[in-house]
C-alpha cells in the first residue's frame, strides 16, 4: 500500500464510522420519540367536566369499550381514544377536505388543495354547525375536547409529525363536520365529471349512442324491484363509424391494467397521493377501473333467520390501508332507566356509530350512486363573457371570481381563483364552448345536518328509515334490520328535487322550466321494506319507475355482483351470521364464465397453430377452477383477457371524445353488454381501425396477456391470481422513510383471493375495509373482519391485531374479549 493511500482510508473508514454512528443514533432518537407517543392504557386520568367517571377497557385486540353515565361523556371518551390511537387520520381527513394539506406538507400538497379548497368546506361546515341544535353541538363540543384530551395524554406527539416535521393543531367541533365532506370527496363526483363525460359523448355522437354505451337499466340489472330494460341495438354507421379515423384513432390508448387518465381519482385520495408523494400513488391507487368506492349490504327478515330478528351484513369497500379508516368499539351509557349500548364501527373524527347495532336496529351502508349534481350550461353574453342570463334576473349578472389563499409550509402563500355562477363553480365548456356550472348539493350547508346520529336511538327499522330519509350526510344505501325481524332499504342523505329535467346531461335553466325546488322533501324519498325477506344492495341501480326518477343516475355500478348476492340470499333459511360471512367471502367467478369460454374459442387449433405460446395460454385456460382463488393460473388469465379487449375496442371508439375532453372517462360506462353485442355481432363500423377482423383483434388481446406475464418475468404456469392479487396495505408515512425503517410500517403481503364482479371485492389495495354480521339484539353472536388492527401506532401491539382473520375469512367475534387494560376518566 502506499504511504499516502493509507491515511486517505483511514479518513474514509472513520468517515464511514461516524455516518453510522450518527445513523445509529437517528434510529434511536427516532425509536424513543415514537415510544413517548404511545397512549396511557392504564391507571387515571382527569378530565374536568365530565359528569361521571367514564372507563375505557380494551381487550387483547385493543378494542375499546366506554362505558359512562351521560352520552356526551362518553362522545368525549370516544374523542380521547380516537386521539390516542388515530390523530394523523383524523389530521388528513379534515385538511384534505378544507384544502389545508399543504400546511402541514408544503408544496408537494398543492394540486391537492387546488382541486378542493374551492369547495370552501370549513366555511360550509362553520353554517352546519351553527345551524345544529344545542344537543348536536354539545356533542361535537364533547367530543371535540376529548380529542384534544387524548392528543395532550400522550408524552410525545403522535410519531407522524417527527416524519412531517410539523405539529398537531387542536380539534375544533366543525372538523367532525369537515369529515363528512371528506367523505363526500371521496365517494362522490365532485365536479360532475360523469356528466361531462355523458354530455362529450352525445356532444360528439348524438344522443343516439347514449343508451348503448353508457345504459342506465340493462336486461341482468339486480334491481330490489326487479325493474330491467332490453339492450339498446349497435348504433348504425350514420351515427359512429370509426373507419375513417384509422391507426390514429388508437393513439390515445391507455394500457389496460393503467387507471392513467381514464378515471380521475377521488379528490379525498387524490389529496392523500399529492400529500405524500409517487409511493403512495403505488400504495392507494386502484389499478383496476371496475374496483371503486362501494360495499355490500345485505339482510334477511327475520322470517329466513335462526333467531326470528333480522341479521345484516356489511362490508364497506375501499382503499386499504393502516391505520385502517374504522374504529371498532363499543359505548354504553345510561339513558332514564335504560342502558344504551353501540356495536359496531365508528369513524375517526366523529362521535357516531356508523355502521353497527343499537340492540333494537342494525344498519349498514353502501355508496349509492344517485344523483346530486348537475351541469347547468350557462347562457353567457354575446358580447362580454363575463356576464350571464339567470331566471329570476332581469339584468345580466357577473361571474364571480372567489379567491382562495392556501397556506405552505416552508413557502409562499398561494392564491387559487374559481369562477362562480348563481348555480355553482365554472367547470368546463360544452360543443357550443357555453361554460359549465356545477350545481351540487354538497355546496348547500341544508344538505348536512347531524341528524345521523339519531339513529342510535331507533327502536324498529321504520324509526330508523325515518330518521335516515332526513339525515343529512353523502347520500348512501342504507340497510337496516331490527330485532322484530323487519328490514328496510332507503337512501340516507338529502337529494334534490328536480322539475322538468332527469340530471344525465346539461341543459340550460334560463326560462325556469328546468331546475330544482331544493332538496326532496324527506318523505318522498323512496323506501322498501321487507321485499320477501330479502334485501341486498352492491352499489347497483336499486330502484326503476318512478323512484328511479327522483333518484337519478350518479353512474350505479354493474349488477353482477349485486345478483350474486341476491341469488345466494334467495338460497337461505335459518340462517345464521355464519351464512352472510360466506356471501362476502363468496370468489365464484360467475362474472368472468363468459370471458374464459371466449378465450378457449379464441385459441382454435387454427389459431394455435400460428404461435407456440397460444398453446400453452389455451391448456391454462381451459383448466377453468370457477372462482378468483389465489392458486387459480385460469381466472387470472380470462380476467386479463377482458381487460385487454376492453382496452382494444373502447379508447378507438372514443378517439374523438378523448381529444375534446381531457378527462373523458368511457371506463366509467355500464359498457359490457354493448361490448358483448359488438362481439357477437361484429361491425365493421366499430372495429378499431388496427384490425381487419373481430376475429383478429381477439386473438391481439390473448397475445397480449402471454406477453404481459411474460414482461413480468413470471412463467405462464406460475402466473397465479395470488402472484398477482398479492396484499400492498401500506402505511402512508412508508414512502417518506428509508425502506430499512418501513418494513415494520406495512401490512404483509399476503395472496388474497376475490375480485371485482363477485361478493368479494379484492385488489391488493382496495376491498373489504371491515366485514360485519350482526343480528340486533344478538350482538354476541355477530361476527367482524377488519385488515389492519385500532391502533395506528407501528409499536403497539394493537397495530396489526386482528388482521390475519380477515385475510383468512376465519369467524371472528363482534363484540371484544375481556378486558387486559382499564382507563379510567376522572371529572
Amino acid at each position: 500500500m502506499k504511504p499516502a493511500l493509507k491515511p486517505r482510508l483511514q479518513l474514509l473508514a472513520s468517515a464511514l464510522s461516524l455516518l453510522a454512528l450518527l445513523a445509529a443514533g437517528f434510529v434511536v432518537w427516532f425509536y424513543f420519540q415514537m415510544r413517548g407517543s404511545l397512549p396511557p392504557l392504564d391507571g387515571t386520568v382527569s378530565l374536568p367536566g365530565l359528569t361521571a367517571p367514564v372507563t375505557i377497557e380494551r381487550d387483547a385486540q385493543g378494542t375499546p369499550t366506554l362505558r359512562g353515565t351521560d352520552r356526551r361523556d362518553v362522545a368525549r371518551a370516544l374523542g380521547f381514544a380516537h386521539a390516542q390511537d388515530r390523530f394523523f387520520q383524523m389530521d388528513l381527513l379534515r385538511r384534505s377536505a378544507a384544502g389545508e394539506l399543504s400546511a402541514l406538507f408544503g408544496k408537494v400538497a398543492l394540486e391537492a388543495d387546488r382541486l378542493n379548497r374551492p369547495h370552501d368546506f370549513r366555511a360550509l361546515a362553520q353554517k352546519v354547525l351553527a345551524a345544529a341544535t344545542p344537543a348536536q353541538r354539545a356533542l361535537l363540543e364533547a367530543y371535540a375536547m376529548g380529542v384534544n384530551d387524548g392528543l395532550r395524554s400522550l408524552a410525545k406527539k403522535p410519531f407522524e409529525y417527527y416524519v412531517v416535521r410539523g405539529e398537531p393543531q387542536p380539534w375544533l367541533p366543525e372538523d367532525s363536520i369537515l369529515v363528512i365532506y371528506a367523505m363526500a370527496l371521496d365517494l362522490q363526483d365532485a365536479w360532475g365529471n360523469y356528466e361531462h363525460t355523458l354530455s362529450t359523448l352525445t356532444d360528439v355522437f348524438g344522443t343516439g349512442v347514449l343508451d348503448f354505451f353508457a345504459p342506465l337499466q340493462t336486461p341482468t340489472d339486480a334491481a330490489l324491484d326487479g325493474s330491467t330494460a332490453p339492450l339498446a341495438p349497435i348504433p348504425n354507421e350514420r351515427l359512429i363509424d370509426i373507419r375513417p379515423l384509422n391507426t390514429a384513432a388508437t393513439r390515445a390508448a391507455p394500457e389496460p391494467d393503467s387507471m392513467r387518465a381514464w378515471a380521475r381519482p377521488g379528490p379525498l385520495l387524490a389529496s392523500t397521493r399529492s400529500a405524500l408523494g409517487p409511493d403512495l400513488v403505488r400504495t392507494l391507487s386502484r389499478p383496476d377501473p371496475d374496483l371503486r368506492p362501494g360495499s355490500n349490504a345485505f339482510a334477511l327478515g327475520g322470517e329466513h333467520t335462526r333467531n326470528g330478528a333480522g341479521l345484516l351484513a356489511s362490508d364497506p369497500h375501499l382503499n386499504l390501508r393502516v391505520p385502517n379508516v374504522w374504529y371498532r368499539a363499543v359505548m354504553e351509557w345510561r339513558e332514564g332507566d335504560q342502558t344504551r349500548r353501540l356495536v359496531g364501527a365508528t369513524l375517526p373524527g366523529m362521535p357516531y356509530l356508523v355502521i353497527g347495532s343499537n340492540g333494537h336496529v342494525a344498519w349498514a351502508l353502501t355508496n349509492s350512486y344517485v344523483d346530486t349534481g348537475d351541469l347547468v350550461a350557462v347562457d353567457v353574453n354575446t358580447i362580454s363573457r363575463d356576464f350571464y342570463r339567470a331566471p329570476g334576473h332581469d339584468e345580466l349578472l357577473e361571474f364571480e371570481n372567489r379567491r382562495h389563499v392556501i397556506q405552505v409550509k416552508g413557502g409562499d402563500e398561494v392564491v387559487v381563483e374559481k369562477q362562480w355562477s348563481v348555480f355553482g363553480p365554472i367547470v368546463g365548456t360544452n360543443a357550443k364552448e357555453r361554460p359549465l356550472a356545477w350545481h351540487w348539493t354538497l355546496h348547500d350547508p341544508a344538505a348536512v345536518n347531524l341528524e345521523f346520529a339519531q339513529l342510535e336511538a331507533a327502536e324498529n327499522a321504520e324509526q330508523a328509515v325515518n330518521i335516515a330519509r332526513r339525515s343529512g350526510i353523502p347520500p348512501h344505501n342504507v340497510v337496516v334490520a331490527d330485532a322484530a325481524g323487519q328490514i328496510a332499504w332507503t337512501i340516507v342523505g338529502r337529494l334534490p328535487k328536480r322539475v322538468g329535467l332527469d340530471g344525465r346531461l346539461p341543459v340550460s335553466w334560463l326560462f325556469g322550466d328546468r331546475r330544482w325546488e331544493g332538496l326532496l322533501p324527506p318523505e318522498e324519498v323512496p323506501v322498501v321494506f321487507s321485499n320477501g325477506g330479502r334485501i341486498w344492495s352492491g352499489n347497483q341501480r336499486m330502484v326503476g319507475g318512478p323512484a328511479l326518477a327522483l333518484l337519478g343516475d350518479g353512474n350505479y355500478d354493474t349488477a353482477p355482483r349485486a345478483a350474486q348476492i341476491r341469488d345466494r340470499l334467495a338460497t337461505l333459511e335459518n340462517a345464521a351470521p355464519q351464512d352472510l360471512l360466506a356471501i362476502q367471502l363468496d370468489d365464484r367467478a360467475l362474472f368472468m364464465e363468459r370471458w374464459q369460454k371466449l378465450l378457449v374459442s379464441t385459441l382454435s387449433d387454427s389459431v394455435v397453430a400460428q404461435k407456440k405460446s397460444r398453446a400453452k395460454l389455451r391448456e391454462l385456460a381451459q383448466q377453468w377452477s370457477g372462482r378468483a382463488d389465489i392458486d387459480s393460473v385460469s381466472y387470472r388469465l380470462a380476467r386479463a383477457f377482458r381487460t385487454e379487449v376492453h382496452g382494444l375496442v373502447f379508447p378507438a371508439i372514443f378517439a374523438v371524445c378523448l381529444e375534446r375532453q381531457e378527462d373523458f372517462d368511457w371506463r366509467s360506462f355500464n359498457r359490457e353488454g354493448a361490448l358483448w353485442q359488438m362481439i357477437e355481432q361484429k361491425p365493421a363500423h366499430l372495429l378499431n381501425p388496427q384490425f381487419t377482423r373481430w376475429e383478429d383483434l381477439l386473438v391481439a388481446a390473448a397475445d397480449a396477456v402471454v406477453e404481459k406475464i411474460d414482461d413480468e418475468g413470471v412463467a405462464l404456469a406460475r402466473a397465479t391470481w395470488g402472484q398477482r392479487n398479492t396484499a400492498r396495505i401500506r402505511h402512508p408515512l412508508a414512502a417518506a422513510l428509508p425502506g430499512w425503517l418501513t418494513g415494520w410500517l406495512n401490512l404483509p403481503a399476503d395472496p388474497l383471493p376475490g375480485d371485482s364482479h363477485m361478493p368479494r371485492v379484492q385488489s391488493p389495495n382496495f376491498g373489504a375495509s371491515m366485514r360485519l354480521v350482526v343480528s340486533p339484539g344478538h350482538e354476541d353472536e355477530g361476527l367482524f373482519h377488519m385488515p389492519g388492527g385500532a391502533s395506528g401506532h407501528p409499536l403497539s401491539p394493537f397495530y396489526q391485531a386482528g388482521h390475519e382473520a380477515w385475510v383468512k375469512g376465519e369467524p371472528a367475534s363482534l363484540l371484544p374479549g375481556p378486558a387486559v387494560h382499564t382507563l379510567t376518566l376522572q371529572p
